[in-house]
């Protein structure tokens, strides 16, 4: 059943709902966290569990990074006490105005942009060193125009760190896996808009909707678009995940804009 709906608008409102409901990714970092970044000291997440190597940032003092759909007050803070030039592109407001929260309480520079992931023609050509994009694109319809435009605005030689799902997290019959049933039930391509009923899309009333992207669009994408892949690891979901127990369900990757295409 089609779902016959603006997916940004939807998604925009659903997160702004998630910030008022304090939702797990929408809960800024402490003034401890800021503090210790600016020692030299922290980590962030692209997947639910696994903190991002450093080794996959190099050194970001001095350098201009883009939080793509990153909101919520976590990453950006900490890669601007570190010593980043941060600016934030997210779709919902709420989320933004987490950032900015940390930010007015750091005495932190964050530049926060209202957007869509999809289309950062808001930022001209090699803009950026770094693109910090967290598991977010599950909450749009197409994710190639996404590593288009992140290959656009980095620099030569600039990195994309990505997170994002196994389509397989999407396809299991949901009511069965709480009971600790793996069943196949949904077919790709997998959208919460058009592959669930009405009944089905109730239980997801107050969140975000999502679609499972296949791997061919996340990995190939990337490469597609001109980034070499230089690094992957992979991570489960949260503890109480039954396909947790059989698979890493989320995976995140480190690619690179080479000087030459």
């Amino acid at each position: 059943m089609t779902l016959d709906v603006d997916v940004r608008q939807y998604n925009r409102e659903a997160w702004n709902r998630q910030v008022a409901k304090g939702d797990r990714w929408t809960v800024p970092v402490g003034p401890e966290v800021i503090a210790a970044a600016r020692r030299g000291e922290w980590s962030v997440v692209l997947t639910p569990n696994k903190p991002v190597p450093r080794e996959w940032f190099g050194d970001i003092a001095g350098r201009d990074v883009l939080c793509l759909a990153g909101a919520g007050g976590q990453q950006a803070p900490i890669f601007a006490a570190a010593g980043a030039r941060v600016t934030v592109l997210d779709n919902s407001p709420a989320q933004l105005g987490q950032d900015r929260k940390v930010a007015e309480r750091e005495g932190l520079e964050l530049r926060l942009v209202e957007g869509d992931m999809r289309d950062l023609s808001i930022f001209a050509d090699a803009s950026f060193d770094l693109i910090f994009h967290p598991c977010s694109n599950c909450f749009v319809d197409t994710i190639r125009p996404v590593w288009r435009e992140a290959y656009r605005v980095l620099r030569p030689g600039g990195i994309l760190l990505s997170g994002f799902n196994n389509p397989i997290n999407m396809l299991l019959d949901p009511v069965l896996e709480q009971q600790g049933v793996l069943q196949l039930k949904y077919k790709m391509p997998y959208s919460d808009f058009t592959s669930l009923t009405d009944e089905e899309r109730a239980r997801y009333a107050d969140e975000p909707l999502c679609y499972a992207h296949s791997l061919e669009d996340q990995l190939g994408g990337q490469t597609d678009a001109g980034f070499a892949i230089v690094g992957l690891f992979e991570d489960k979901h949260v503890p109480g995940d039954k396909l947790s127990e059989y698979l890493a369900t989320f995976m995140a990757t480190r690619a690179l804009k080479l000087a030459t295409r």
